[in-house]
């Protein structure tokens, strides 16, 4: 029989009503109990398993019901393993939320179920701000869409003419066509002079049928869009404010180049507050823009070493390496896992940036397409990112981009090689075959 590694374990099937919790057999006459999820009862739980002389505790991370129990646990001094459903979801016999929590305690009792990754208070603070600022920027995608197709169903073709409908000279039209004005060379007077087309192509754009639903749904579009837009600067704030106290006194400062500055960035130095967070300035491996870079910092936080003590481990729960399957001594499949995790799609949009970079990165990325097709590629490419990521906050050393490229020079110079010789072999076989027809003929 295994030994018995925590003997002081409990488990809890979580549930939105209620919540089932199991303990060893010899701790209370009902071993496994169900609680209510109210604040009230939660804390019941968490008495009954003081009582119970319980140290560890394992849940299931079901939805985002385990969150206010996970928090009060960590209060009364628990030690918590939030666990993937996955690792767990083989429960022998009837299934049953009792045989679930009774499943979880026995795993857990033996050593084995692994925590989730779990940022700290701030960190999970800033997760939010900056999911929420994404999930806004797209808001406003929708809405630019929305606004298109009222200006579409009224043939009026700014969008074919202008870049963006949202930048100075569609904005300025846009208002003066919710203000009322429908004449077609005062609308294009607001053309901007960095504007490249013509003042009469402009004009001929702005000639259609205007319809007043359709201008209703202007309106609507129009103002949830800078609704959207006032929202985004709010979360900006807060994500500053945070940084500011991941950061704290932090002496850490070096004069950083500006950066220029492009649609829906922050309006704060995410530059800045990234180095002196992390020590390092990470906006200089390719590909990794500032918000990419935040996106990366708001899922991860400044304690990368603690979280994840192996780049193995983190870059296994990334998700960017395939999730061998060995059985028999060989590999049965090798497919990267599908979950989703925010911090291994950041490296991917950071991939997805470098089709035509003309840098190491960039030539690794396009050598993986003709191989291996572009999905696999892309998910290669995040990984060398993610390694790249790793090393530079793990151990505090600036990116050097000569060191990729020694590493790709390498890879050339052995490619060279096999090709001479290659080539020195096909040459031998057309000299035997010329050989052979000679043999034949004489």
């Amino acid at each position: 029989m295994a030994n018995i590694l925590n003997l002081n374990a409990a488990g809890i099937d979580i549930g939105s009503k209620e919540h089932y919790v199991a303990v060893p057999e010899d701790r209370a006459r009902e071993s496994v109990r169900s609680f209510k999820s109210f604040t009230q009862d939660i804390h019941k739980l968490a008495k009954w398993l003081k009582e119970c002389k319980i140290d560890t505790v394992a849940m299931e991370s079901t939805g985002v019901y385990w969150y206010h129990l996970y928090t009060i646990l960590l209060d009364y001094d628990f030690e918590v393993y939030l666990v993937n459903a996955y690792h767990v979801k083989n429960v022998p016999g009837r299934k049953s939320d009792v045989s679930d929590a009774r499943w979880l305690q026995q795993l857990h009792s033996f050593g084995l179920l692994n925590g989730c990754f779990q940022p700290d208070n701030l960190t999970r603070s800033l997760r939010n701000y900056v999911r929420l600022r994404r999930n806004t920027i797209r808001q406003m995608g929708k809405e630019t869409q929305r606004m298109q197709k009222a200006l579409e169903m009224m043939n009026i073709k700014l969008n074919h003419v202008i870049r963006d409908l949202n930048g100075q000279t569609g904005t300025k039209i846009l208002e003066s066509i919710l203000a009322g004005e429908r004449d077609k060379e005062v609308l294009a007077r607001h053309k901007d002079p960095r504007v490249k087309v013509s003042h009469e192509v402009l004009a001929k754009s702005l000639e259609g049928n205007w319809r007043e639903e359709q201008i209703f749904n202007l309106q609507i579009a129009y103002e949830h869009y800078n609704f959207l837009k006032e929202q985004l600067k709010k979360c900006d704030a807060r994500s500053n404010s945070i940084l500011k106290k991941i950061s704290g006194s932090n002496s850490k400062t070096k004069n950083l180049p500006k950066t220029r500055k492009q649609k829906n960035s922050p309006e704060f130095d995410v530059r800045k507050h990234l180095y002196e967070c992390l020590g390092v300035d990470v906006t200089e491996i390719y590909g990794m823009k500032e918000v990419v870079a935040l996106r990366v910092f708001s899922e991860t936080g400044p304690n990368l070493k603690e979280k994840f003590p192996t780049e193995k481990q983190f870059l296994s729960w990334l998700n960017v390496v395939p999730d061998n399957k060995i059985t028999g001594g060989r590999v049965i499949s090798s497919r990267v896992r599908k979950k989703k995790n925010n911090a291994g799609q950041a490296f991917r949009d950071a991939a997805n940036t470098l089709w035509k970079a003309q840098n190491p990165i960039g030539d690794y990325l396009r050598r993986k397409k003709a191989k291996s097709g572009s999905c696999q590629a892309i998910v290669a490419t995040a990984r060398k990112l993610a390694s790249v990521y790793y090393k530079l906050v793990t151990e505090k050393v600036q990116f050097d981009p000569q060191v990729l490229e020694e590493k790709s020079q390498g890879y050339l110079e052995n490619k060279l090689k096999y090709l001479e010789k290659m080539t020195l072999r096909i040459k031998m076989e057309l000299a035997n075959t010329q050989k052979l027809k000679e043999c034949v003929i004489s």
